[in-house]
């Protein structure tokens, strides 16, 4: 669903629930309390201590009313502002836990990486959907963050067809020992849902929890598209 599709007629509807459901015990208690003082014995009047308990609840519920409209109204403001919040990702790119990058007929697979050690050799090997190896890379890669772009020509030389491909980064150091290299997927943000627990961001054809997300930022329309950040 897109963003013009926002609702939170449930919550609100629940809260209302239980607020009339309080407001109506608050009306049938300040009935009984008035009934009581109306009908007591003059010669007998009720309890001082016992009148007093009753006041000291009166004002318990009433208090119990005040908090949950403060509560409510709290609630509100702060699933407004989570998804003003969701909204401003729209048109930013985007950084989170993955394999998968889209080429398109504008602009190429991106991906983000981070290898916890020099790697000495490294294979960077990238999938097509139905698994078939495309494209593959290797050299050195040098510790810490990085990213990698694939323009869509394969090792074979021909320009693959746009779609989602997977990137898998393996490598050893000097010693021939495995270098841990996670991988992260990379993409605009087009829509957002907020159908679920939380809001989901729409990355191309992915769709991403906007707590996955580990990177914020405006896109870098003037990247080249063959331009990579590897030694690989």
């Amino acid at each position: 669903m897109a963003v013009d599709g926002v609702s939170s007629t449930t919550n609100t509807s629940q809260m209302s629930s239980s607020r009339t459901t309080i407001a109506d015990n608050f009306d049938t208690f300040l009935s009984i309390l008035t009934t009581q003082l109306k009908n007591q014995n003059p010669l007998d009047p009720m309890d001082t201590n016992q009148f007093t308990q009753q006041l000291v609840q009166f004002t318990g519920v009433e208090q119990q009313l005040k908090t949950n409209e403060f509560l409510e109204t709290l609630m509100l403001s702060g699933q407004n502002t989570a998804k003003s919040d969701a909204v401003s990702y729209i048109g930013k790119e985007v950084t989170s836990s993955g394999k998968t990058g889209e080429l398109t007929g504008s602009n190429a697979a991106f991906w983000a990486y981070s290898a916890e050690a020099n790697a000495a050799n490294a294979t960077i090997t990238i999938k097509d959907a139905s698994g078939q190896i495309v494209y593959n890379q290797t050299g050195p890669l040098n510790a810490g963050p990085g990213t990698f772009r694939w323009d869509g020509k394969g090792s074979d030389g021909n320009m693959k067809p746009n779609g989602v491909y997977t990137i898998d980064i393996k490598g050893k150091d000097s010693n021939g020992k495995d270098v841990k290299i996670s991988t992260a997927s990379i993409g605009i943000v087009t829509a957002v849902d907020f159908t679920g627990d939380v809001p989901v961001l729409t990355v191309g054809t992915r769709r991403v929890a906007i707590t996955d997300v580990t990177d914020v930022r405006i896109p870098d329309v003037t990247a080249p598209v063959e331009d990579d950040d590897t030694d690989a």
